[in-house]
């Protein structure tokens, strides 16, 4: 009997040992098809926006870095209950940040998203991230009004007009819906956008296949509501 207990244990955990290596490999497939469609998606936003200004029907020559460009950062912003800023805000300005160039003449810092889950707005929370945390000392603007993508993106359209540089900071997917609402409601800011430095590899590795089916909802309603085209 007790030669029979040492066969039949592993012969039992066989199919447990083979399910957990299904799994495994299920899990870094997901991850790894996050990190796939994340850089796909950022490689089509920079198609896009070369789209958007190919399709200006005047295109005047622009000023280069050095001559002067004004820049606009708008970060997109996202629910945000409770006194503290949430890991994915935190993140959007970390985006945000290490979007502006340098280079630039003059760059503004845009924080959007209002109080829909919390007293404190999402752009306060991010701008209180923003100046604490990472000693942001540049201009800053809050947009508070929005509660949406969409309301982001047009309530924030009298703070950026005047720039020469446009960048939208999210997640590839959410900043790519965020660019097309903005070519449906001004074609002409548009043509200014330039690309946020929103994928690196492994970073938000466990969150990219949730901000993928999130993004891909999102440009499906979007395009249902004739928000985008």
């Amino acid at each position: 009997m007790r030669s029979r207990g040492r066969t039949i244990g592993p012969v039992t955990l066989r199919p447990l040992a083979l399910a957990a290596s299904a799994l495994g490999g299920l899990a870094l497939g997901v991850l790894a098809a996050g990190e796939i469609i994340s850089t796909a998606v950022a490689h089509h936003e920079r198609a896009l926006m070369k789209k958007f200004a190919d399709s200006r029907p005047t295109r005047p020559t622009r000023p280069q870095p050095s001559a002067g460009v004004r820049e606009a950062v708008v970060v997109l912003g996202y629910g945000n209950p409770g006194p503290v800023v949430n890991a994915i805000n935190r993140w959007r300005v970390d985006v945000g940040l290490r979007s502006i160039d340098p280079s630039a003449d003059r760059s503004l810092l845009v924080l959007t998203g209002g109080t829909k889950h919390s007293e404190i707005s999402e752009a306060e929370h991010m701008a209180r991230y923003a100046r604490t945390e990472r000693g942001y000392d540049g201009p800053l603007v809050l947009e508070d009004r929005s509660r949406t993508t969409w309301q982001n993106v047009k309530y924030s359209i009298p703070l950026i007009q005047d720039a020469d540089r446009i960048v939208l900071a999210s997640d590839p997917l959410h900043t790519l819906r965020a660019q097309r609402m903005l070519r449906t409601l001004r074609p002409d800011l548009a043509a200014r956008l330039a690309p946020a430095r929103n994928q690196r590899l492994g970073e938000q590795i466990l969150r990219k296949p949730v901000f993928i089916v999130v993004g891909l909802e999102g440009l499906r309603q979007a395009h249902r509501d004739h928000l985008i085209r």
